[in-house]
């Protein structure tokens, strides 16, 4: 029976059904037809989300493992018969396990508009089957890595100064636990989701919040509870009532206590000015080691301001406007088939509707640099063999994984990345467009394709 009030999580199993239903139609039709034959489908993202001038890739590990251990169990079996699909379908989705090969571009790794990000060659109806999944996890994955990118770029480029404050604003548990992978792989230094700390050996970072503050007769017995209670941790919030006046508090609590007070923390009002008069009184008694947090609404333009003009803030929490990336909540990636196995012969597809055409063939893209910093992609065929770095690598092969990095390699090559990126897509002010060309045989195979559709209309 449905159950409206289960908690959302979904098995390998159930997962193989995280799909639009327009791809079990198609996929029913394909079995019907006999059309299995070896296809490729490459995911691209057509435009740049408005706010942004590339992207951050993100999501390729735990994607690969869903579409390892995708299976059609008798659970979905069953339901996928109630609702139309025959006897001989549902035999196929039994057995089915993807078999297929997949290209893609690393986690950490910068894109631009219309390269491949992940190519998937397989049986026709495996790669179809695949499109939902990979669209809902590397879109997602590489929205927020991008913004959480943007952040490290603001802070100096030290993504050890940022920690990920988002879980209670995330939209969903599933969310939250990704929202903290991928701002890892971008660079932040800890994360205060407790789960993902755990699941991906992320450092778990916290304060305190204001009911504690709330919860004693004072400010000042607070504090030095909390001191007390936390000797390794002696970070407080001082903004409950009077902000200065509680940093005057905390100094005077870890003076009575003997504990050390590893830092306080700004949560609201003018947290340049409030940072520049809390260094000052801690200075003047002596705790210059005690660090000042600040969090509350943040995102990658003030913390850029305000490290500009070395405001003495130590570690920014970044909450809402990170886990959501609400200036640009989107990443528009598409799924496309772009070539099909007919006989002996690969048939090159390609679309040809307003402000939606593809290009046929499987492609690879070469990245060349000068002196260490990216000047030109080159969108080619797969076959070609272009000056540069190609970027898609192997990630499955036959339906194994080939391409399973640690979190460390993923945050060296982000650092990689943005260390590459023109100084102009790196800092505030006008961005000219990265330049984006496809190669002479690609282009010839296009124009093949338009000529032929002219002759068949």
């Amino acid at each position: 029976m449905a159950d409206p009030n289960d908690p959302g999580l979904l098995s390998a199993a159930e997962a193989s059904l995280l799909i639009d239903q327009y791809e079990i139609t198609m996929a029913r039709s394909f079995h019907r037809l006999g059309m299995n034959e070896p296809s490729v489908f490459e995911l691209f993202v057509r435009k740049l989300p408005p706010n942004r001038d590339w992207l951050l890739v993100c999501g390729l590990g735990p994607t690969l493992r869903l579409i390892r251990e995708m299976r059609f169990g008798p659970r979905e079996r069953e339901y996928l018969a109630r609702i139309g699909c025959g006897d001989d379908f549902i035999d196929y989705l039994e057995g089915l396990r993807f078999s297929g090969d997949i290209e893609a571009m690393p986690e950490g790794t910068i894109a631009f508009p219309n390269e491949p990000l992940v190519r998937v060659t397989a049986p026709r109806i495996e790669a179809q089957l695949l499109e939902t999944l990979l669209l809902n996890q590397i879109n997602f994955q590489t929205m927020i890595a991008t913004k959480a990118a943007r952040v490290v770029l603001a802070a100096n480029g030290d993504g050890n100064s940022v920690v990920d404050f988002s879980p209670r604003r995330d939209h969903g548990t599933d969310a939250a636990m990704k929202v903290a992978r991928a701002t890892a792989i971008a660079g932040l230094g800890g994360t205060s989701n407790v789960a993902a700390a755990m699941r991906y050996g992320l450092t778990p970072v916290g304060t305190m919040a204001h009911s504690y503050v709330l919860s004693f007769e004072s400010e000042q017995e607070a504090f030095e509870c909390f001191l007390r209670e936390n000797p390794e941790n002696g970070v407080l919030l001082v903004d409950t009532y009077d902000t200065l006046e509680g940093v005057r508090r905390a100094i005077a609590a870890a003076e009575q206590t003997g504990v050390p007070l590893n830092g306080i923390r700004l949560d609201s009002g003018d947290l340049a000015a409030l940072a520049r008069e809390s260094r000052k009184l801690l200075d003047e008694a002596g705790r210059r080691d005690t660090r000042i947090v600040a969090s509350g609404d943040l995102e990658e333009h003030k913390i850029a301001e305000m490290c500009q003009d070395a405001v003495p803030i130590d570690i920014w929490g970044v909450g809402t406007e990170l886990g959501t990336s609400r200036d640009s909540p989107v990443v528009n990636g598409v799924y496309k088939i772009v070539a099909d196995l007919r006989g002996e012969a690969w048939r090159g597809v390609a679309k040809r509707s307003a402000a939606k055409q593809t290009l046929p063939g499987a492609k690879q893209v070469f990245r060349r640099f000068e002196d260490g910093t990216m000047v030109e992609d080159v969108v080619a065929t797969a076959d070609e063999e272009l000056e540069g770095e190609p970027l898609l690598v192997p990630a499955m092969r036959d339906g194994e994984i080939v391409l399973a990095e640690t979190l460390e390699e993923m945050r060296a090559r982000t650092a990689r990345s943005l260390a590459s990126l023109p100084v102009a897509l790196r800092s505030k002010g006008p961005k000219p467009r990265y330049p984006v060309s496809h190669s002479e045989t690609l282009q010839e195979l296009a124009a093949a394709g338009e000529e032929a559709l002219e002759q068949r209309g």
